[in-house]
């Protein structure tokens, strides 16, 4: 391999790839000035892969808006290393082999310098497998399952969402304490849902409880009355659900219906601001986790939220939510890496990103945050949640019960089972 990276414009043919949502509107100096004097001065290419469509394409309409307010804002200050950003997609479909073709010919047909976005973890692993077959830089921003982080986590990626280990490790042993050791587990079946479990199985049994029972519920699943008569006969003490997107929102109005929300107590790993956000408060029942949460009282919350109705005053979410700071949070750092880095060049990127270290101030957290060089991994503050009933302000609908430290729920079952490809195995390129 060669010592000086190669350009892929040198090696890729582009075929002219029309995506579904190519380009994005651009503010600064580029709004009406686009002549360039030399190859330089070619825009540097960022491709999206989030979901448009399939269970979690409100998701991935919250993750999307976050990566395109990140690059408008760098744009508006004059672009990155003196060069414009452009964006090009494609959806997703939260289907891995869709994943994988998008992720393909964004590489390869689209030239992209960068990948980003995520809310399937199963996506989110096809994408990554290809985007390391290139060399590419690829970030996961939202998908949560422990292998992304751990036997699936690649050179090339980095994962900015809080997974299953973190959540349940922040919110296990106060349930043990103050709910029970009986517990029952219901698991979507496909890798998120599975692993989810799994760690939160692990951590029940550290803690002297015991799981009685676990239910797997089909993707897609709507009708969740046979599930239900299955909970109530267990008779478990507390319920860890891993359910998410348009199956998980489905089920909550139907526990909440005949007010089985409030006993046996339940237990969820994150709930998403675009899968409840406008539900009745009483669909939020239990304890849950998240991020990020726009009420934060915390020096730069305020501007942040202001800052995204500047940009999207049209939304039907009046106000962010964890998987549109996700996605802003790690365009922001990639593209600030990319500063620090004064090149393209992928593996100086990786270098810069390796190792990050972020004060809790510009992460709108309460603690500091870093990048685990082990595993690629944001270790961030994780924050325990419930309904905020009686709440006047339709807005605020979490109530933020607890907050843990990175170190606190550190997965460290991805520590000892990522195993990073080296910088030599790992392709390069500057675009």
């Amino acid at each position: 391999m060669s010592e000086k990276p190669i350009s892929r414009r040198n090696v890729l043919k582009s075929a002219g790839m029309i995506s579904a949502w190519t380009g994005t509107v651009f503010f600064g100096p580029w709004k009406h000035n686009r002549v360039y004097a030399a190859a330089t001065d070619k825009p540097i290419k960022i491709g999206i892969t989030s979901d448009a469509s399939g269970q979690y394409a409100n998701r991935g309409v919250s993750d999307r808006r976050g990566v395109v307010m990140a690059i408008n804002e760098f744009n508006h200050k004059g672009g990155l290393l003196g060069r414009r950003i452009e964006i090009a997609g494609l959806d997703t479909e939260t289907t891995p082999a869709t994943g994988a073709r998008v992720a393909e010919r964004l590489i390869t047909q689209d030239e992209a310098s960068f990948l980003i976005g995520a809310t399937s973890s199963g996506v989110a692993n096809a994408v990554s497998q290809v985007a390391q077959k290139y060399g590419t830089v690829y970030l996961n921003t939202n998908s949560s399952s422990p292998t992304e982080s751990g036997t699936n986590c690649h050179r090339v990626k980095f994962v900015w969402n809080g997974n299953g280990t973190n959540f349940a490790k922040a919110a296990v042993k106060n349930a043990m304490q103050v709910y029970g050791d009986q517990w029952l587990l219901l698991t979507s079946d496909y890798v998120w849902g599975r692993n989810t479990s799994a760690s939160m199985r692990k951590l029940i049994d550290a803690a002297g409880g015991k799981v009685i029972d676990e239910i797997l519920v089909p993707r897609g699943a709507r009708d969740f009355a046979s599930v239900l008569l299955k909970v109530q006969q267990a008779k478990a003490q507390v319920i860890a659900a891993a359910i998410g997107g348009d199956d998980q929102k489905a089920m909550r109005q139907q526990v909440a219906q005949p007010g089985m929300g409030a006993e046996p107590a339940w237990i969820s790993s994150q709930r998403d601001w675009p899968d409840v956000y406008g539900l009745p408060l009483d669909n939020l029942f239990g304890v849950f986790g998240t991020t990020w949460y726009h009420k934060l009282d915390l020096p730069g919350v305020a501007e942040f939220v202001q800052r995204y109705q500047a940009a999207y005053p049209d939304a039907r979410m009046k106000v962010p939510g964890n998987v549109f700071y996700n996605g802003y949070m790690a365009t922001h750092e990639l593209l600030q890496a990319v500063e620090r880095a004064g090149t393209t060049s992928n593996i100086q990127i990786i270098k810069q990103l390796e190792g990050r270290r972020i004060p809790a101030r510009d992460r709108l957290q309460h603690f500091d945050a870093y990048i685990n060089s082990a595993t690629h991994q944001m270790q961030q503050t994780v924050y325990l949640a419930t309904a905020n009933i009686g709440s006047k302000d339709k807005e605020d609908m979490f109530k933020i019960v607890s907050w843990s430290s990175p170190e606190d729920v550190r997965d460290t079952g991805a520590d000892a089972s990522c195993k990073l490809e080296s910088y030599a195995d790992t392709p390069s390129y500057e675009t």
